[in-house]
């Protein structure tokens, strides 16, 4: 390791515009270390973070390090946690993170999955007591491009959306995901939070000093703001889809907190200490054998679905953006922020 706490083979990118992702995983992973983290984990939460990075994710990407590094160094976060696995029936899976990070508890319990997936087709997997800090489509993909068809969602510990009626924030963002395996092409897979704006999008929109789109949150008093500060400091963000994305919310709440034992945003939004960036969440994925019961021709039936959305105008489909970013990163490296530099220093 380098006397900058970078690890040796990643070359510093002073003056440089992009950075191999092989090099940003390093960079990553030895401050994630140095931090706290073991190196199984640090591995894990690198390659998740990197990855956002290299497909365009940045409101996921090495933007959140500040959050995972503040975790770790105050103790808030175990990054040693090894987690507990549990096997709760043929099909049902639960996880008890020992307040590590999600990522890393949700690939210990791989092995158990992928037998659960063997013998039913099905796997439930209830996760709770871990910090999720980053995008819920990498996982999901993983799943997809195995070729299974997978869900996930998160009560992930924030209060931070108000919805209409409620005079304070009531519901984290919620992230939902689903994945899909296509025939002859990449997974379909889409990632979304149930407001109307995810929280690290706002954050980045008050870091650079743009306004939100109308309709994004209310300021401290309830009223409809623009400015992320106001929404940020105060108030809150509005569901998307008024009282459908509210329930949305209810349903994922129950899921991915009461359902799995884990605490509701509510609880865990009380306990975390001031200024925390990661919460410990509940999270909830339901992971599909398509094949199972004679039905093999589900990949190629839903390339036909897909055909027929392109060839009806949807041009640009969940997940065509992340691939296309990849791609380019693949062949020119990925661009250099003012975020990634900081990793050097």
């Amino acid at each position: 390791m380098s006397g900058n706490g970078v690890a040796e083979g990643a070359e510093e990118p002073r003056g440089a515009e992009r950075i191999t992702f092989e090099d940003l995983v390093a960079a990553i992973e030895s401050k994630l270390t140095a931090a706290g983290a073991a190196p199984a984990t640090a591995r894990v939460l690198a390659t998740n973070c990197a990855s956002c990075e290299r497909d365009g994710t940045l409101s996921h990407g090495v933007f959140r390090m500040a959050g995972y590094l503040d975790s770790l160094e105050r103790g808030w976060a175990d990054g040693t946690a090894e987690a507990s696995v549990e096997v709760a029936g043929a099909s049902l899976i639960r996880i008890d993170g020992r307040n590590g990070f999600a990522q890393p508890a949700l690939a210990a319990a791989g092995p158990k999955i992928e037998q659960a997936l063997a013998d039913t087709g099905v796997a439930v997997v209830a996760l709770r007591n871990t910090h999720h800090f980053s995008a819920l489509w990498p996982e999901l993909e993983s799943f997809a491009r195995d070729g299974r068809v997978a869900m996930g969602m998160i009560a992930s510990g924030k209060l931070a959306v108000v919805p209409e009626g409620a005079a304070r924030p009531v519901f984290s963002t919620n992230p939902f995901g689903f994945a899909t395996p296509v025939a002859e092409a990449d997974p379909v897979v889409f990632d979304f939070s149930t407001s109307s704006m995810s929280h690290g999008d706002l954050q980045l929109l008050r870091a650079e000093g743009e306004e939100a789109p109308v309709g994004t949150g209310v300021d401290s008093a309830g009223a409809a703001s623009t400015d992320p500060n106001d929404i940020l400091d105060g108030g809150g963000i509005r569901p998307f889809g008024g009282h459908k994305g509210a329930m949305l919310s209810f349903m994922i709440e129950t899921l991915a907190a009461g359902l799995t034992g884990g605490a509701f945003t509510f609880e865990i939004d009380a306990e975390a200490p001031e200024g925390a960036h990661t919460f410990r969440t509940g999270q909830l994925y339901i992971v599909i054998d398509p094949e199972r019961g004679g039905n093999e021709a589900y990949p190629a039936r839903v390339q036909g679905f897909v055909d027929m959305l392109r060839g009806a105008g949807m041009d640009r489909l969940p997940g065509d953006r992340r691939y296309a970013n990849r791609a380019e990163a693949a062949e020119r490296g990925i661009p250099i922020t003012d975020t990634i530099r900081a990793l050097f220093d």
